[in-house]
């Protein structure tokens, strides 16, 4: 929290690139969202707790992690106005054989303002037998594409709206670029990341 980051999609910046609080990718290709906030770094502290929480079904964590989010970042956050607030979803096939989505699991944990609904069936996800972890940033950003839609009950109350999506880690931003597309494309007004750990670099 003591670095300066892109407003825009969390990336660490330059000294070049500090006064604008953009980085350079999101000044020549802006990303769908509008903003990003994140609690650190991928490669810090949180890393192994988050690691447990995935892929060893220690849901116990969530809590460590949330309280670590609710007394960093929560006060912050409580003066950033939003509607509502969407996990990324995982597929119906992936949830069925992980038994918990780790983004939920940390978002119905994370302290907010009382007027954020927390809705996290309103993200869906197609089932991908690709993985995205350790493939390329091109491989990434073609893989997701498609993947995600609104269910249909939601689309009215989303028009216009500021949406909050968090996520547990942003890689290189193309699951949240795609989720936000999808977000503007049906008249969400606003989309802001909330994400646990942000890599330092696009990869």
């Amino acid at each position: 929290m003591n670095f300066e980051c892109c407003q825009q999609c969390g990336l660490l910046l330059h000294s070049s690139e500090v006064q604008k609080q953009l980085c350079t990718n999101c000044v020549i290709k802006p990303p769908y969202f509008d903003a990003t906030c994140c609690l650190d770094r991928y490669e810090g502290r949180l890393q192994a707790a988050l690691h447990l929480l995935k892929y060893q079904k220690r849901v116990a964590n969530a809590h460590g992690l949330a309280y670590a989010w609710n007394a960093i970042l929560s006060p912050h956050l409580q003066e950033q106005y939003a509607d509502c607030l969407l996990p990324v979803p995982l597929s119906h096939e992936k949830l069925k054989i992980r038994g918990f989505n780790q983004s939920w699991e940390l978002a119905r944990r994370v302290e907010s303002r009382k007027t954020i609904q927390k809705l996290p069936y309103a993200l869906r996800r197609h089932h991908n037998i690709g993985q995205q972890a350790g493939s390329t940033l091109i491989g990434r950003h073609d893989s997701i594409q498609n993947m995600f839609f609104i269910d249909t009950k939601y689309l009215d109350f989303l028009k216009d709206k500021t949406v909050v999506v968090f996520d547990d880690v942003m890689t290189s931003g193309a699951t949240l670029n795609e989720i936000a597309r999808i977000l503007k494309e049906s008249d969400v007004k606003r989309v802001i990341n909330w994400v646990l750990l942000r890599t330092t670099k696009q990869i």
